[in-house]
């Protein structure tokens, strides 16, 4: 198991905020929660595209959880949640003071998010594959609601794409053309049965737009998450440091 207080951000120690490392803030938040996490590498892996995502391209904000215009962001890769916490805290949906008391037993900040208990959360993620289906689902509903505008996000793993519950989304989202839709995969070289490098023509092949980019690399990630894609769902695979290295 692996204390909180000993994971740092990937590429050492306090950065400046630029193109390619987390604010300050960010990392200070992080160091708030001190609670017993479990999945290390997935804690920090997800940091620098999910700040990106909040602070540049998301339309929702605190004040807008419940409009029917906003974006929709959906954390598949639910474990390790320290830098979604972060971010939301950053962002303004919950409070600072909630932080320190990750993973404790009466903390709404549990090891895996809950939707009936973190502000901002779309869904409760738990088991690995259900976040892209539900993804998916969710855009279909916006479609059927009339709801041309509003975008959704999900964050998934590269391990996670080894779930078969994935692979029928990726194959049925193509064809239909879900534009509103767009995939994150953070790729951290976790897969066990994947092709190392694949992810991208595996996307591509079932009629996706699709790029991987450094997923350490502010203004790459914000290229890729604007880039358009008439016509076709969207997916960014965010390399970073693998995670055994």
């Amino acid at each position: 198991m692996t204390n909180t207080a000993e994971i740092s951000v990937a590429g050492g120690g306090a950065r400046d905020d630029d193109e390619r490392g987390a604010p300050r803030e960010l990392e200070r938040l992080m160091a708030l929660m001190t609670g017993d996490e479990k999945h290390g590498p997935a804690a920090t892996s997800t940091l620098d595209a999910l700040w990106v995502l909040y602070d540049r391209v998301l339309r929702v904000s605190p004040a807008t959880v419940d409009a029917p215009g906003r974006d929709r962001f959906l954390l598949s890769k639910g474990h390790g949640p320290m830098a979604y916490y972060a971010v939301l805290a950053a962002k303004g949906f919950l409070s600072e003071e909630l932080l320190p008391g990750f993973g404790s037993y009466d903390s709404p900040l549990g090891h895996h998010p809950d939707r009936l208990l973190v502000p901002g959360a779309e869904i409760g993620s738990g088991s690995l594959g259900h976040g892209l289906p539900l993804a998916v689902g969710t855009v279909l509903g916006l479609r059927a609601r009339g709801l041309s505008d509003p975008r959704v996000w999900v964050l998934v793993g590269d391990a996670e794409l080894d779930e078969g519950s994935n692979h029928e989304a990726i194959a049925y989202a193509g064809p239909a053309g879900l534009e509103q839709l767009h995939t994150l995969v953070i790729d951290n070289a976790s897969a066990s049965f994947a092709r190392p490098g694949g992810i991208v023509a595996r996307f591509e092949a079932a009629g996706w737009s699709a790029q991987a980019v450094d997923g350490r690399d502010h203004e790459a990630l914000y290229a890729a998450f604007t880039r358009p894609h008439p016509g076709r769902p969207r997916a960014v695979v965010a390399r970073v440091e693998p995670k055994n290295a």
